[in-house]
C-alpha cells in the first residue's frame, strides 16, 4: 500500500473513531454560519478588523524578516511590502467602513472576473459532459459580483458578512455528512 492510500485509510479510521466531534463540530459551525448571517454588518466589520490585524502582524513580521535578508536583493521588496501591510492595517482599523467598502469591491471585482472566466471554460467545455454545471457556476458568480457592485456602497454592510456566513455554514454542514457518513460505515 502506498503512502498516500495508508494515509487516507489511517483519516478515515480517525473520522469514524471520532465521528461525534465532527458532528459537534459541524452543528456549531452551521448555528455560527447562521449567526453571522443575521448580523452581516456586525459579520462584515468583524471580518474586516481580522483583516487589519493580520495585515499589521503579518506586517510586522515581514519587516522583522527583511532585515534577517539585509544586504540581498530581496531587502528592500521586503521591507517596503511590509510597511505597506502594517499601514494598510492601521488605516482599516482606523475606518473599519471604508476597509469595509474595498474589501466589498475588491469581492465583487472577484466574483465578476470568476464568473467571466467560469462563462468562457463552459464554452470551451460545451462538448463533454457537465459543461452546463460549469455555465450556471459562471452565471451565478457574475450574477453575484454584479449585484454586490451595483448595490455600492450599501452593499458592504452586508455582503462580507454574508459571504462569511454561508462559507461557515457550509463548512458546517459538511463536517455533518462526513460525521453521518463516518458513523454509517463503521464496522
Amino acid at each position: 500500500m502506498t503512502d498516500a492510500v495508508q494515509a487516507v485509510e489511517d483519516m478515515k479510521k480517525k473520522i469514524q473513531e471520532n465521528w461525534g466531534w465532527f458532528l459537534a463540530l459541524g452543528v456549531a459551525l452551521v448555528i455560527g454560519g447562521m449567526i453571522l448571517i443575521a448580523a452581516p454588518l456586525a459579520t462584515s466589520i468583524a471580518v474586516v478588523f481580522l483583516i487589519a490585524a493580520v495585515l499589521f502582524i503579518g506586517g510586522l513580521v515581514q519587516i522583522y524578516n527583511s532585515f534577517k535578508t539585509k544586504g540581498t536583493s530581496s531587502f528592500l521588496w521586503n521591507l517596503i511590502t511590509g510597511i505597506i501591510a502594517v499601514i494598510g492595517g492601521i488605516v482599516i482599523y482606523v475606518n473599519p467602513l471604508a476597509g469595509t467598502f474595498a474589501l466589498t469591491l475588491v469581492i465583487a471585482a472577484i466574483f465578476i472576473a470568476q464568473g467571466v472566466t467560469q462563462i468562457l471554460l463552459a464554452f470551451k467545455l460545451k462538448p463533454h459532459d457537465g459543461w452546463v454545471w460549469v455555465l450556471i457556476a459562471g452565471i451565478v458568480s457574475l450574477a453575484a459580483g454584479g449585484m454586490i457592485w451595483m448595490e455600492l456602497p450599501s452593499s458592504a454592510a452586508w455582503a462580507l458578512g454574508l459571504i462569511a456566513g454561508i462559507s461557515v455554514l457550509v463548512n458546517g454542514w459538511s463536517y455533518i455528512t462526513i460525521a453521518l457518513a463516518a458513523r454509517a460505515s463503521r464496522s
